[in-house]
């Protein structure tokens, strides 16, 4: 299970992710101060359930709510919320609220929420898969549509938990690039080569400054994977993710050692170890098998 947090209040946040890590609950996609900056992560990641707050400056739960959904967001929510009044407990739940968590925050009342909405879930998407199947029946496959680089890129990254990152546009940009060439080598070209050259289809661009700065963002998108591949393996050796993103695209080593560091509670070093060129040389080669198929 994907969560995304959304709460003006950090130790809130903080302390809702060390239960769902700690039971076993899933893992943190990602988290916001407000509405406004959920807002476009959200719609990026499709986490499974959001975590909001009720009250929030510039966009309050609900509003935020009524935002995702109109934007075709069809996960559930988890309101959390000092408010007591009938009438917004009421109008919250009309909004599609599954189920209220209190503040202050308890961790038992946290951990028990959590796993009904997780049975719920569950739930629906196995009622889904069964429609899904009697749909089919006696009908022939249909041709899946022919998937874009885009789509490609997007799905792994997504995967990885970090297509909300801002460097996420990025890698996608430069892997779409990279594919539109007809005589594709088997390696990346230095890359400088292709930070400039991103920046280069940017407008009105100083290209020396943007290729830094793409740099940078593609970076910090990377450090973030480490850090949800690391929190994955925490909560779950086995998961799907972990097992395949982690020891492909990292040095296994490396990941391992967030995950202790993870383990014993100790804050993100202010350098994670990473190898762009590896990371994006596996993506670039993992996008071309992938493409090849459709």
């Amino acid at each position: 299970m994907r969560y995304f947090i959304v709460d003006d209040d950090l130790a809130c946040r903080r302390m809702l992710g060390q239960v769902i890590n700690e039971y076993g609950l899933g893992y943190v996609a990602g988290e916001a101060e407000n509405g406004v900056k959920a807002l476009a992560p959200i719609l990026s990641m499709q986490p499974d359930i959001v975590l909001i707050d009720f009250l929030m400056p510039q966009l309050d739960g609900i509003e935020t709510m009524e935002q995702l959904k109109k934007q075709g967001f069809r996960g559930q929510f988890i309101m959390i919320s000092q408010i007591v009044n009938k009438e917004m407990v009421g109008e919250a739940y009309e909004k599609g609220v599954e189920f209220f968590i209190h503040k202050p925050i308890n961790r038992v009342e946290v951990r028990s929420v959590l796993t009904k909405t997780k049975e719920s879930y569950q739930l629906q998407q196995s009622l889904q898969l069964i429609r899904e199947s009697l749909a089919n029946i006696g009908t022939a496959a249909e041709q899946p549509a022919r998937q874009s680089v885009s789509d490609i890129v997007r799905f792994i990254l997504n995967d990885m938990g970090i297509i909300g990152e801002a460097g996420s546009d990025d890698i996608v940009a430069i892997m779409d690039m990279l594919m539109q060439q007809q005589d594709r080598p088997p390696q990346l070209p230095p890359l400088k080569n292709l930070y400039e050259a991103a920046a280069r289809k940017m407008e009105n661009a100083d290209v020396a400054k943007e290729s830094k700065a793409i740099e940078q963002r593609i970076r910090r998108t990377i450090v973030a994977a480490v850090n949800n591949l690391a929190s994955m393996g925490v909560v779950d050796y086995t998961s799907p993710q972990f097992e395949y993103y982690a020891p492909r695209y990292f040095d296994f080593q490396d990941i391992r050692l967030r995950m202790k560091q993870i383990e014993e509670d100790l804050p993100t070093p202010s350098r994670v170890k990473i190898n762009i060129k590896k990371f994006l040389q596996v993506l670039y080669i993992e996008t071309g098998e992938r493409y090849k198929k459709y």
